[in-house]
């Protein structure tokens, strides 16, 4: 474990009271850590913590709760996000009738995070996107960590582009407009792609793998 992901577990678990007294130990008094070598450039987040500091049960898929996530795009301002299980394949869609700024991106995921059992929600992995730039207060407010691809290697979260993939036959890149779309559309169609069985669930479907999920005992 490297000293920066030390770092960052300190600043995720150190909320509430705990986070106000380890803070008076700080040299800067800063509440949010800023990692060495990110977020210098113009458009980078900051407080990234990469893809490569993900711990091994994430890369191994031997825990269930953590996801994969992105926006899927349609006209201009027109978006939802898809959050996907890499255990279960089990896919969220996200409504975001408005826009795609990062107050609205991270007041919808803690919307999700705040309806799933904890066991089932320890990590986020995300692209480099500006959506995710609140993602560093997401964190301390949820307790769930957002790690990063690197730029321009997608297949990092593959999990999260194979479902985009499949949602792509129900909305058309270049032809759809989800600010037409309700949150209820979006569970309909959420429910039927949860119900197609997946070959490498061994024709089990998400839905039942995830319900098998839920039913552990943290």
């Amino acid at each position: 474990m490297s000293p920066e992901t030390i770092y960052q577990s300190l600043y995720v678990q150190a909320r509430g009271e705990l986070k106000a007294e380890l803070t008076r130990y700080l040299r800067t008094r800063r509440s949010r850590r800023r990692t060495p070598g990110t977020g210098q450039g113009r458009g980078q987040l900051h407080d990234m913590v990469l893809i490569s500091e993900r711990p091994a049960e994430i890369n191994d898929r031997a825990i269930p709760g953590h996801w994969e996530g992105d926006l899927l795009l349609g006209g201009p301002y027109s978006q939802i996000a898809t959050l996907v299980e890499r255990v279960s394949r089990y896919a969220i869609l996200v409504h975001l009738p408005t826009d795609r700024t990062a107050p609205t991106v991270a007041a919808a995921l803690t919307r999700v995070v705040e309806d799933l059992p904890a066991h089932l929600m320890r990590s986020i992995t995300w692209d480099q996107g500006k959506e995710m730039a609140g993602h560093a207060n997401f964190t301390i407010s949820t307790g769930v960590p957002v790690y990063f691809c690197d730029p321009g290697k997608p297949w990092q979260r593959g999990t999260n582009e194979n479902t985009n993939r499949l949602l792509r036959d129900y909305f058309p890149k270049g032809h759809t407009d989800f600010r037409t779309i309700t949150a209820q559309d979006l569970q309909a169609v959420a429910h039927e792609l949860n119900n197609r069985p997946r070959k490498t669930l061994d024709y089990r479907t998400p839905a039942e793998t995830y319900a098998e999920l839920v039913a552990l005992t943290p």
